[in-house]
């Protein structure tokens, strides 16, 4: 059982956009656990849930990310603290990864293996066997310096020295799933691969025959279609939230002191750990290029099939992991919106209606949850605009989405909250909106959402408003069912292209919804007549 401040239930609700701290209520403080009044007790798999980073933007505000910054604490204290961890470090011991039988195969050629054991192939005739086995020993080859220069790397230098020091109780809120994700799973499946394909290999060169193939095909199907690309996929997935939670982690002391042990090792070649943790993505890439070269090269027709088949599956895997990760990064980024998005009440947005206090209850408007919901709604275009008002000018953020336009007031706060850290903010995030939250400001919504068949955009002539100082200037129009404008925003862009790719991206947006809505209705008027009998 675990304990989750009953602040995660307000997640959809609006305070400011972030959360802040009840010092004033707090009745226990532990290291890395506030308890509150009111706290809901839940089991460790509905917490884990409760505080997945793409549900729960702040999770890590709560936690004291440095023993160091608590108040009182002197600086000799965190000498002390830093010496000993250094220590610690020192009596980490890293495996050699020259153990491996195939260690010593990686930087060879396939002729030379071949002028090693006095079997090299010189007969023309079997040249085009020679160079399937050149094709099979590149992937083979590339696969051991996979393993052994980045998989194992990862996990022998930098994971497991991270588990070794939170078993001394240094690092123990960095989160290794995080950080590694399946990386374990990952290296094993890889261990698997390369033995198999070195046990083929070992086999050939021991045959007596030299003539015949390499027999792979049970190989490459066995990992291809199984494991091997669903582990490279889980993997794939949580690589952009794992490199912002790296340079989360970079800003303090502790994680640098053991950053920079770690990329110390000889055996890491002078690579950095973001410079690792990409390569599993790279490699998945990489193998149709080498499955294509051996189907190019191979001989048999049923041979050809079976590869060509293989690699087709692969390429499948990498086009769904596209989708997966496309979707992920909406999901993501509608959760970061509905954080700095905020919705006023009817009589803040527009001063002519009076509602009395006794009365407000009554307006129960949708929450933000519901209008920016990630599961039927695309952000197609969005950036920094300036709105002319009658006398004033006003910095706005337009969301172009694929059903309305949104006009938003950006508020920038001087005093900055603690929770609107840039590492562990949404990687396609805008730099201009990434400004915004580190400034712990937000976006107030101006009027009401523009659905794209009631607007109507149109380019203004420099002459009608260069008396206003205006240039590059659009309007956006609001028109109601009855084609009545009941709302005018006067936009000017910082550019000339600016402003024709914003009207080009409305209009097209219009374009597609209009055609969408009418694809919809004729659908309607085309559904099968419903049978009698129901």
């Amino acid at each position: 059982m675990g304990l989750v401040p009953s602040d995660l239930t307000s997640l959809g609700q609006r305070n400011s956009g972030f959360y802040e701290h009840r010092q004033s209520s707090v009745v226990l403080n532990l290291p890395g656990l506030e308890v509150f009044p009111g706290d809901l007790l839940v089991s460790d798999g509905a917490a884990d849930y409760l505080c997945h980073p793409l549900l729960l933007l702040n999770s890590e505000s709560r936690k004291p990310t440095w023993p160091f910054s608590k108040r009182g604490v002197q600086g000799k204290d965190k000498q002390k603290r830093t010496s000993d961890m250094e220590n610690c470090l020192s009596s980490v011991k890293i495996t050699n990864f020259r153990g491996y039988d195939f260690y010593s195969l990686k930087d060879k050629t396939w002729d030379e293996v071949m002028e090693t054991h006095h079997k090299l192939l010189t007969n023309q005739s079997l040249a085009d066997l020679r160079k399937q086995q050149e094709a099979m020993w590149e992937l083979f080859t590339s696969e051991c310096t996979y393993f052994l220069d980045h998989l194992l790397v990862l996990k022998m230098i930098f994971m497991n020295t991270l588990k070794y020091l939170q078993t001394h109780e240094y690092l123990l809120d960095v989160d290794l799933w995080r950080l590694f994700a399946n990386l374990e799973e990952l290296t094993q499946t890889s261990l698997g691969f390369v033995n198999s394909l070195f046990g083929i290999i070992k086999d050939y060169v021991d045959a007596s025959d030299i003539s015949s193939s390499l027999d792979f095909i049970s190989v490459l199907t066995k990992y291809f279609r199984g494991s091997l690309c669903q582990s490279h996929q889980t993997y794939c997935l949580n690589y952009s939230a794992a490199i912002f939670y790296l340079e989360s982690l970079r800003q303090r002391d502790d994680f640098g002191i053991y950053l920079k042990w770690c990329e110390q090792n000889e055996q890491c070649r002078r690579l950095h750990l973001p410079e690792l943790l990409v390569a599993p993505l790279q490699r998945l890439t990489r193998y149709p290029l080498l499955l294509k070269n051996i189907w190019k090269r191979s001989m048999d027709s049923a041979e050809k099939i079976m590869i060509y088949s293989i690699k087709e599956k692969v390429e499948k895997s990498i086009r769904d992991l596209e989708g997966k990760v496309k979707w992920l990064d909406n999901f993501q980024k509608f959760r970061y919106l509905q954080e700095i998005i905020v919705w006023p009440p009817l009589w803040d947005r527009d001063k002519r209606f009076f509602i009395p206090e006794c009365l407000k209850h009554i307006f129960k408007e949708h929450t933000a949850e519901n209008i920016l919901s990630p599961t039927n709604r695309h952000l197609l275009y969005e950036g920094k605009l300036t709105l002319a008002e009658s006398t004033r000018f006003l910095d706005v953020y337009l969301f172009l989405f694929n059903d309305f336009l949104l006009v938003t007031k950006t508020k920038r706060n001087k005093k900055k909250l603690g929770g609107s850290d840039p590492g562990l903010m949404c990687p396609s995030l805008t730099p201009e909106l990434q400004a915004v939250i580190k400034e712990g400001g937000s976006c107030t919504v101006l009027d009401q959402p523009i659905p794209l068949d009631r607007l109507v955009v149109k380019s203004i002539e420099p002459l009608h408003v260069s008396v206003f100082g205006l240039r590059n200037a659009f309007l956006i129009q609001h028109e109601n069912r009855y084609r009545q404008c009941i709302a005018a925003f006067l936009l000017q862009a910082q550019t000339e292209n600016i402003k024709k790719t914003w009207m080009a991206q409305i209009t097209t947006a219009i374009s597609c919804f209009t055609k969408s809505q009418e694809t919809k209705k004729i659908s309607l008027f085309t559904l099968p007549a419903e049978s009698s009998e129901i």
